[in-house]
Formats: C-alpha cells, structure tokens, sequence
C-alpha cells in the first residue's frame, strides 16, 4: 500500500517543491482547494480529499476534512491490532504525513477596515483539527506546520524511508506551540469584542525575536519575544541599521527611553540608564534639545540610551558622536548622520515609526507563580484636574517648568522626585524609600540649578519635609498629585516661602 501525504496551505511557499519530492518517493498526494488546484496545474498527480471521505466540500468550505476517513488515518495506532480491524472494516486507509498551515487569521485582524465577518470566516476549523490529531499520534505520524521543516523531512525520507521519532516529536511540539498560539489570538480578539477586561483565563502569545547573549547578567540565559499584533512604536518593532545585537539590558532601557520620548511633541532628546532618565531636554531643534538632556547630567549619559522624536540631522550626529553611547532611537536618521556615527563599530541605531504612536492595551509583569495586569500610565497634564493649592500661582516660565517635570516623573521609579526648568531636568532621585531621600538626591544634582526651578514628585508628600528641602535648595514652584492627610502642612511651608504649589490629584508610582 502506498505511504500518503495529505497537503493543504494557505502559505504556498515551497509546497510544490515539496509535493513533487514526495511524489518521487512514491506518496500519493492528498489536497483540497487551493493547494490542489496549484499542484495540479504544475504536473503533480493529486487525489482530492472528497474521493477519501465519498463527501463532497459543504459550507462554503467550512466542512471538507472533517471526516473519519480523514481521522482515522490521522489517529489509528499501526500496531494497534483493534484500531488496524476496525480501519479495515471503515475502509480507512492511514495518512503518514500531513502538511498544513491555517487561515491567516492575525493578518487578517491586522488590517485597519477589517470586518468581524472577515475576521470570524478566517477562523481555521478543519486545520487544527488535522493537525492536533497528527501531533498527538507523532509516534506513527510526521506533521508540519512551517515550511521551514520541509528540508529535513525530505531529507530523512530520501535517507532512511522514514522520518526518526525525535523528528516527529520536535514537530509535533512545534504544531501545539503553532495552535496554541493561533487561539491565543483568537481568544483574545472576541474577548475585546466582547468587551470582557478580566476574563476567567487569560492568554498571550509572543514570537521568538531573537535569543541574547545572556541576561541582566552574564550566569542567566535570555531571548527576546514580540507580541503578535502589539503596537509598531515600540522596542520590539524597531529596525536596527547599525550596530551589534542588543542585550538584555539594551532592550529594557530603550524601552525605557521610547516611553518618555512619547510624551513630547515638541523636539525632545531622552537620556537613560538603568531605566531612569539621567536628562531630558525640548527645545526648537532636536539639536537644541540633546544638547539640554546632555547639560542635565553630562556624567551619567556616558554609556546611555539616547531617544529623539525628531530625525538625527548631521548638526545633532556631530554632537552624538562626541560621547560614547550604547543605543541612538530616533525616527530616522539623515545621510549625513549614517555616515558619521556608523564610524562607530558597536553603536546601535534604532528606528520606529512615530507616526504610529500608540501603546498596547495593557502592561504585562510576571512575578513568580502568577502575572500582573494594569493599563498603561497614559494620564497626561491635559487630563488632570489641577488646583493651585498655594496664595502663589506659577508663573507663565514655571508652568512650563511643571509640565516637563511631571511628564518626566511617572517614568522614573518610585520613589520619585525630578527637578526641571522649562527646557530640561535638573535632576532625578530615583526608587528610593522615602520621598525625602528621592528629593535629597534630586536637588543635591541639581545644585546651584534648582534655584529658580520646578520640583515634581510621583505621589504626595506625607510630611511637610520635602517642601522644607526644596525652599532651601531654591525650588519655586512645586507639582504632586496632594491627598495626603498633612497636605495642610506643606502648604503652609509653601504659603510661608512664596512657594507655588499645584495638586494634580493624580499619582504616578513607578515599580
């Protein structure tokens, strides 16, 4: 009896190579659809799969393969005397190999005018199927998903007459992987439709991006996923020009810097280490703008990740390439700009579109034995309801001052405080335990600059002792969200200093 091959993708890359190979080893082919139709018209013999069922295709195409005479060659055990009677009483004949990848479902979604009728009609049913019942019976059965496979399959075939048990077993782990991950998809697009937010299970799905050298530490493995369908304007879509492969850490504080980029629509430069901002700048140019994150802190940017929202122009690479940087982000980079900072050897250029400036729905955290969920920090200044809490306003130079501060202080960890002027941070105290530890380090960086300056913090002061620390650093106007049951008393150490002081009613604690 002839070995069969059952043939049916939607991705025809390498399938008729495929099918002619197989047919030289004397398989019959089995297809539907598309594939047998290709076949067919480039010379390979093909049995349609409605001879094998005596069932003609019904539904549009939704039932052809779901059959017993399909599935019971998929799933017989061949040395399995029962199962061999009750074939030979069905007229079941085994299926040895099977070739199938599913409707595009995630390139559907992904178009921006997709219908739900479009998205439902390009749910594989029969595909999974085939496949699962082929992965669970691997012991007699070889199945593939990827085209990337076909090579060693045939190459076993033409060595050996048959594929090796660890083969079969490596691809059928792969269809589950393949399956799960298409129901992923699946699961989570009609749950958003459905409008559920915590639904009883949840599942995500992210595909191998690349593999790094090592962790946050060279003794820890590590690789780097993407999310299928997760926003363009982040790390994970990001086109590298130049440079070597990015490290762990790379990619976190990029990350990083990409978050606070988004924030400005003005020319803005965001300087990063260790996921803290050590300079953030605005200016009229993007130039004019690296040249302030640079002046915030000129010895914590050495070895940084530097983010524009603005192309890197050859004035802006000049000033670049003066410092040794780990990773340059930006929308683009001009000619001139290339040439100049690919000089360097192990610089990293980034690009990500901008113009696609969106964030995914949701922020993702594992923590050992479970996973954390939260929308994304997206409540901007516009958002909030601010009062001046204090005799004093700001100014129309401090209101400016305020505005780059808090944009600046939600994504720094808590504790936080930043210490601005209307173009740049001053200074930044970072992830301490206590606010006036974070205000300590931020005024004390910013020194002789925070006269005259704003001070933000990420959540209320729960004493009066920060406000003390920045009337005598010079601090002269103050933003935090207030709420606090001693708000009364740093108001009056600001009522009592000339302080102007703005409540924002709203926190942004960073862990």
């Amino acid at each position: 009896m002839k070995k069969r091959a059952l043939l049916s993708v939607s991705d025809k890359n390498g399938i008729l190579e495929f099918a002619q190979a197989l047919a030289k080893l004397d398989y019959e082919i089995l297809s539907t659809g598309g594939t047998m139709k290709h076949l067919k018209e480039n010379g390979v013999t093909v049995t349609a799969v409605d001879e094998v069922t005596g069932f003609p295709e019904i539904m549009e195409g939704r039932v052809k393969t779901l059959n017993p005479m399909i599935h019971g060659g998929l799933l017989a055990k061949r040395d399995d005397a029962a199962h061999q009677a009750q074939m030979t009483e069905h007229g079941i004949q085994p299926i040895d190999i099977v070739c199938v990848n599913l409707y595009p479902f995630k390139e559907t979604i992904s178009k921006p005018d997709v219908t739900v009728d479009d998205a439902i009609e390009n749910i594989d049913i029969g595909g999974p199927a085939m496949l699962r019942a082929s992965a669970k019976n691997h012991a007699y059965v070889t199945v593939i998903v990827d085209a990337a496979d076909y090579g060693q399959v045939l190459e076993e075939l033409q060595t050996a007459r048959q594929t090796t048990l660890e083969t079969r077993r490596r691809l059928a782990a792969k269809v589950f992987r393949h399956t799960a991950a298409y129901d992923a998809l699946i699961s989570g697009y009609l749950t958003d439709l459905a409008g559920e937010q915590f639904p009883e299970q949840v599942t995500f799905t992210y595909e191998l991006k690349q593999p790094l050298r090592y962790g946050e530490n060279p003794h820890q493995n590590a690789a780097f996923y993407s999310r299928p369908l997760g926003s363009d304007f982040s790390i994970a879509n990001a086109e590298q020009l130049h440079g070597k492969e990015l490290s762990y850490n790379n990619i976190q504080d990029a990350n990083a810097a990409i978050q606070i980029v988004k924030e400005f629509n003005q020319p803005a430069a965001v300087a990063v280490k260790h996921m803290n901002p050590c300079g953030v700048g605005v200016g009229e140019t993007v130039a004019e703008a690296f040249n302030k994150a640079y002046e915030a802190d000129p010895v914590s940017i050495f070895g940084g990740i530097i983010a524009l929202n603005r192309e890197v122009d050859a004035a802006t690479a000049e000033k670049l390439s003066g410092i040794f940087l780990e990773i340059i982000i930006a929308p683009s980079f001009a000619d001139e700009a290339i040439d100049l900072l690919t000089k360097k050897k192990n610089i990293r250029l980034l690009t990500i579109p901008f113009e696609q400036h969106t964030k995914d729905a949701w922020n993702t955290v594992s923590v050992e034995g479970g996973l954390l969920m939260q929308q994304p920090d997206t409540f901007g200044f516009e958002d909030a309801e601010i009062r001046v809490a204090t005799d004093r306003e700001p100014t129309e130079a401090e209101w400016e001052a305020l505005k780059l501060g808090w944009a600046v202080v939600k994504h720094v960890k808590s504790n936080a405080i930043v210490v601005s002027d209307a173009q740049r941070t001053l200074g930044v105290g970072a992830g301490q335990m206590n606010r006036v530890g974070a205000a300590t380090i931020a005024l004390t960086q910013a020194g002789e600059r925070a006269k005259g300056a704003a001070l933000a913090s990420d959540a209320f002061f729960p004493m009066d002792d920060t406000v003390e620390a920045a009337v005598k650093a010079g601090i002269t106007a103050i933003i935090q969200p207030g709420g606090s049951v001693k708000d009364e008393d740093s108001i009056k150490k600001a009522n009592e200093y000339g302080i102007a002081m703005v409540f924002t009613g709203v926190r942004h604690f960073k862990h």
